[in-house]
């Protein structure tokens, strides 16, 4: 297993625990970009597409579920809890987010491994995860107040998701830019 995506499943996990203790403790996703929410279901939805079909080891195929079924978990409460969708702050929540759906989605088509269904998706959702925290980033500068658990929260979520880092030690450490087993 790889040291670098061990950390970063980690982080991403104490992210996701932080937010839903956030939203769980005070009934509120208050400060939280639902859009930057979307944009990671999206991206694991897109990821994880060979779930069924492609068996690597059972963590694997856990972390997967489990990085699925709390994204989806999260937009569910943020969009449909009806104590907790009173909260979203939508005025706020304004990133045309569409839009970088639609350039990542391109960036997939044109830069891929190989010209295949499942390779085309999972270089989108690389793409996605490095900027689906703008929306999140976009809420708070406007809201101007942060909450502890919402910066806890953003502090991991971009440490887990951060590309530019991964992209420094891939090149330090000499390994391919496009290691698909440190993003199974």
């Amino acid at each position: 297993m790889n040291i670098f995506r061990l950390a970063g499943d980690m982080t991403h996990l104490i992210s996701v625990l932080v937010l839903l203790l956030k939203i769980y403790a005070t009934k509120s996703c208050s400060g939280i970009s639902l859009k930057t929410q979307e944009l990671y279901a999206i991206v694991f939805l897109a990821r994880y597409l060979d779930l069924f079909s492609d068996f690597i080891s059972l963590y694997n195929t856990v972390m997967k579920l489990v990085f699925i079924g709390s994204s989806l978990a999260i937009v569910w409460c943020m969009r449909y809890h009806r104590v907790v969708r009173r909260s979203y702050d939508r005025e706020l929540d304004t990133f045309r987010y569409w839009i970088l759906v639609g350039a990542c989605f391109a960036l997939g088509l044109v830069l891929h491994e190989k010209f295949t269904f499942q390779e085309v998706f999972w270089a989108f959702s690389i793409y996605l995860e490095a900027v689906a925290i703008l929306p999140q980033l976009v809420l708070l500068q406007r809201s101007g107040n942060v909450d502890n658990l919402t910066g806890q929260y953003v502090f991991f979520l971009g440490y887990a998701s951060s590309p530019g880092l991964s992209c420094i030690l891939h090149l330090k450490l000499d390994l391919p830019l496009f290691d698909r087993a440190a993003f199974h």
